[in-house]
């Protein structure tokens, strides 16, 4: 359902650069997609990039690249494969490799070749037995989290600041350092929180108390954050209309749900741009590589635009709720974004989880990939 006369459902989107799959006739394809991009991503990215038009679709153009050869290149690195990221400074796709043999393999699909000590399994295997430490007795509060950092080739765990003197903390992070290759950072910022909010006037969708961003449409429904309700809830459109309700829903561990839609309300495959973009159409949902460019528009702060900066990472939220397989972005969000779409170019990429900071000092966001929601309930994304 669509506002009109200036209102505006609640739709968080994010975008990133298009992503399709094939290769030769299917790069041309890519490459045309993002010369002819939407004014929405090109105006957003040259807004928070600090970019001109033709500065904005030449990124969009390498990293349609970097996107179309990143599968193959993984291939081409097979075990000793150590990562992925798109380098924005030289426009093309990096891949570590810990096995110097299989570099040229790597080079010959079109990526950069990057030596490394530690593969990807290795860092998953360190990344999952700290999972499994946190699961058994919990993590403290001053951890705010830990993920696979592939640029650095290592496990970063993240401390809040002032906090990795405290006794529990300390235990904590010496167990973690027994699982693997294990680096601790102080975090950038405070500790993340859930991303929902109270309920306030003309917010786009109610679960009792709570106001998240819709997602993205799936045949059936959309999906959002699971932090926004359990299942069985009954959810509420901007209008105070009934929406429909909760069918499935995943949190803490995940944050995922989704919401059955009927009651006059339909589907739509389309990313609202709050009257600052044009909204966007939804096409897939091919994942686009660390580094690349990112926008988010959410209920309550609109349309921002950041890059990924890491995939895989468990979150340990403030209010003591660990999440696994995040994303990790630049983009900023506040109160009520949750569960809001993150698209890039055209292609559906995840639903906002949570983060720390807001729009205006900036942070960063984690968000729920969109493909593990679909696979996890059997969905289908609604297409255009």
């Amino acid at each position: 359902m669509r506002r009109t006369s200036g209102l505006r459902l609640g739709l968080s989107a994010l975008l990133l650069v298009s992503a399709l799959s094939g290769t030769g006739a299917a790069a041309a394809d890519r490459a045309t997609a993002a010369e002819g991009a939407s004014e929405a991503i090109v105006v957003a990215m040259s807004r928070d990039f600090g970019l001109t038009e033709a500065q904005a679709r030449e990124r969009l153009r390498d990293e349609a690249v970097a996107i179309e050869i990143q599968e193959d290149a993984e291939r081409a690195a097979g075990a000793a494969f150590g990562g992925a990221w798109y380098d924005a400074e030289a426009g093309e796709l990096v891949v570590a490799v810990s096995d110097e043999d299989r570099a040229a393999a790597v080079r010959a699909t079109g990526a950069r070749a990057e030596l490394v000590r530690h593969g990807e399994r290795e860092l998953t295997r360190a990344l999952e037995s700290i999972d499994e430490l946190a699961d058994r007795s919990g993590a403290p509060a001053g951890v705010s989290g830990w993920r696979v950092d592939t640029r650095a080739n290592t496990v970063v765990v993240s401390v809040v600041a002032g906090e990795e003197r405290d006794a529990e903390v300390a235990a904590f992070l010496d167990e973690a350092r027994r699982q693997g290759p294990v680096t601790v950072v102080e975090a950038a910022g405070q500790a993340p929180v859930p991303f929902a909010a109270g309920t306030v006037g003309g917010d786009p969708f109610y679960t009792g108390n709570v106001r998240c961003s819709i997602g993205f449409s799936v045949h059936g429904g959309f999906v959002t954050a699971g932090h926004c309700g359990r299942p069985g809830q009954a959810v509420y459109g901007w209008d105070g209309s009934l929406i429909g309700y909760i069918q499935g829903s995943s949190w803490p561990g995940n944050d995922y749900a989704w919401v059955s839609v009927g009651n006059g309300w339909w589907t739509v495959p389309v990313v609202l741009g709050w009257g600052t973009v044009s909204d966007a159409l939804v096409r897939g949902s091919t994942e686009a590589p660390i580094g690349a460019s990112i926008c988010r528009s959410g209920s309550t702060t609109g349309w921002h635009c950041g890059t990924v900066r890491g995939k895989n990472e468990t979150v340990n939220y403030s209010s003591g709720e660990v999440v696994h397989q995040l994303t990790r972005t630049s983009v900023c969000a506040q109160p009520g974004d949750s569960g809001g779409s993150y698209i890039s170019g055209d292609q559906a990429q995840g639903v906002t989880s949570g983060g720390y900071g807001n729009c205006s000092s900036g942070g960063e966001t984690w968000y729920q990939p969109v493909n593990e929601i679909l696979g996890a309930y059997g969905l289908r994304l609604h297409t255009a």
